[in-house]
């Protein structure tokens, strides 16, 4: 957004005791004299309007005045965690204390939202305002247009900074107050980030041609090529990623245009866009990464594979699969992040019912055959994979994988990757581990006949061969297999089951809530299963929790096949898919839409997300 308008979903609305909406209305003149708040002054006014105890405030007065502490007296507070005084079970968090102090100063209430920020409005206006400046009055610009800038602040009582920049921007300035700690991060952040670019552009290197940008246009006198390793290069990616894990991203896409090279970010399965990058930032910003990955630099005309292993903030190692590809105005790039957290997690967790649970266990029991895991590129199949092999491996067990790549790097597996440079395929890795005493192989991916008859053989021999392959349903990954060309017959003997999956937003936890259910949908949802219709749905509300989107994580939506003898006789050369899909339900199989119903009356998930990912209702 170029500015916070009147309907922003990111502030909060207070009607104030004049009964108008004072958001992002000017600002009303102060009625204390221009001052800093203090600790003593925050405790008083939380005393006197019954939020804090009157002897709680003095413990915290006397334990900062023995701590010297420098924070803000909203932090200072909120590391108390002391009790609402009207409301016992609730602690005062820095949030309820910074909305507090927009009420007493009437003034409006916002969190900020980093994602919902017009970061290249704000950006135009950094250089009129100093960082130390910014830091001295605590004040943060967070939208701007034509004829107003928007500030974010954390000292209601400290005006004097609004007339000196209302002659220096020449534009209009509003307030609103915001949490402290988000001012003081988003102050380093942003100005972080600015410097650095600004830092990038004077420090380009001379020109140099750019092999593939064939778009480019060429205008005399301009700075060409920058260097990867400048110190602002490296601070720029480092921001990146930290500010990619901060935000729950699942992917960055660093995209080139002629102009501005975008950056976004997907979270919970919706691209973001995040930042702006001139052309000569956002190559250099891709050759950094392309050299964390062990990538050649060099190479422009190929797309390349690679991996980085790092850390987040709090600690956490965190993987990312790199993905470049040629395009006209230069390389994209694309960063997979894997959080090894998520393959620790339990069949539960991952959105198993109780009986999806217990027949998937049953499969993956098996000493020898097949079972595959199917669905688009992005359904969790690979986290599904991981948490499994998580599972089965054991001191007493040979687990080993081929994958292209290798998307997690775990100990307790024995991983290989495949590498076509040097012949070495799915199945000549497959072919490699027969001769490794492997119990379980797992295989990345079933793209061709000769990595199918591969895993056909492995299973033949002895072994558990778990794998992938991109088909829409459980039913229709037998008929891949036979378009590939391997024999009905070998399908019979050694395909244990096939599980189709997907993956749903979830209904954030924090705002979400209740509707009636519209039975129509319903309806055709759950035909012709006989599942039992709740009175009332989860509906999305939107909260600074979710980013106002109602949704907050996803949960996976499955499809169990599993190989009876009576299904097995339906294995024909000439296959008939659809009967084999009824053949499946007989035998108990539950369709896609029957999971994403369960879903729906626990309140998990929506309507609008369901429709989405699986086929249409009336099909």
């Amino acid at each position: 957004m170029t500015a916070i308008s009147q309907n922003s979903p990111t502030a909060t609305a207070r009607m104030f005791p004049n009964g108008t909406d004072s958001r992002f209305s000017p600002t009303p003149k102060p009625r204390v004299p221009e001052h800093r708040l203090t600790l003593k002054e925050v405790l008083d006014e939380l005393v006197t309007d019954q939020l804090v105890a009157k002897t709680d405030a003095e413990q915290t007065l006397a334990g900062s005045r023995m701590e010297r502490s420098e924070l803000h007296p909203l932090v200072v507070i909120a590391n108390k965690k002391l009790h609402h005084l009207r409301s016992p079970q609730q602690v005062l968090s820095l949030e309820i204390l910074t909305e507090w102090l927009a009420g007493k100063a009437e003034l409006p209430y916002l969190r900020i939202d980093p994602l919902k920020l017009d970061i290249a409005a704000v950006e135009r206006l950094l250089p009129f305002i100093s960082f130390e400046y910014a830091a001295r009055y605590q004040i943060l610009p967070i939208a701007a247009d034509e004829t107003r800038v928007v500030f974010a602040t954390t000292e209601p009582w400290l005006t004097d900074w609004q007339s000196v920049l209302r002659q220096t921007l020449r534009r209009d300035i509003e307030r609103v107050i915001a949490n402290p700690l988000d001012v003081n991060r988003y102050q380093m952040e942003f100005y972080g980030v600015s410097r650095s670019v600004r830092g990038a552009l004077k420090g380009a290197a001379e020109p140099v041609s750019a092999i593939l940008n064939f778009e480019q246009l060429l205008e005399l006198g301009r700075r060409g090529e920058l260097s990867a390793d400048e110190r602002p290069i490296v601070q720029i990616v480092d921001w990146l990623l930290q500010y990619a894990f901060s935000q729950r991203a699942s992917d960055i896409h660093l995209e080139p245009r002629r102009e501005q090279g975008y950056i976004r970010f997907r979270i919970d399965g919706v691209l973001n866009a995040i930042y702006q990058l001139p052309p000569s930032v956002m190559s250099a910003v891709t050759s950094r990464i392309k050299i964390l990955g062990r990538m050649d630099v060099a190479e422009k005309r190929r797309p390349q594979d690679g991996r980085i292993k790092t850390r987040t903030p709090a600690g956490r190692e965190i993987e990312l699969r790199l993905s470049t590809m040629p395009t006209v105005f230069g390389e994209k790039c694309v960063l997979r992040i894997f959080d090894p957290d998520t393959a620790v997690k339990s069949f539960g967790q991952l959105g198993f019912a109780p009986a999806e649970e217990a027949a998937w266990r049953t499969m993956i029991a098996r000493p020898h055959g097949i079972v595959l895991v199917t669905g688009p590129t992005g359904s969790g199949k690979t986290t599904t994979l991981y948490t499994t092999l998580k599972q089965l491996a054991a001191p007493e067990v040979n687990v080993c994988t081929v994958e292209d790549p290798i998307e997690m790097v775990a100990p307790e597996l024995n991983q290989m990757q495949i590498q076509p440079a040097i012949d070495l395929g799915f199945a000549q890795g497959i072919r490699t581990l027969l001769r490794q005493d492997p119990d379980i192989i797992m295989v990345g991916e079933i793209r061709d006949l000769e990595t199918a008859q591969m895993a056909v053989q492995a299973a033949l021999t002895g072994h558990l061969v778990l794998s992938t392959l991109h088909t829409n349903d459980a039913a229709s990954a037998i008929t891949r297999l036979l378009d590939l060309g391997v024999p009905y017959y070998l399908i019979q003997n050694v395909l244990i089951g096939v599980m189709a999956q997907r993956l749903v937003r979830t209904l954030c936890t924090h705002c979400k809530g209740a509707e009636q259910i519209d039975e129509v949908l319903w309806g055709a949802l759950v035909r012709p299963w006989p599942i039992p219709k709740p009175a009332t749905i989860g509906a999305p509300k939107g909260c600074p929790e979710c980013r106002n989107t109602g949704y907050l994580g996803r949960v996976g939506l499955y499809e169990l096949l599993t190989v009876t003898p009576g299904l097995r006789r339906l294995f024909r050369s000439e296959m008939d898919e659809e009967t084999l899909r009824r053949g499946a339900f007989e035998q108990g199989m539950r369709p896609l839409r029957v999971g994403a119903a369960l879903q729906i009356a626990a309140g998990l998930t929506t309507f609008e997300e369901v429709v989405q990912i699986l086929p249409p209702l009336t099909e």
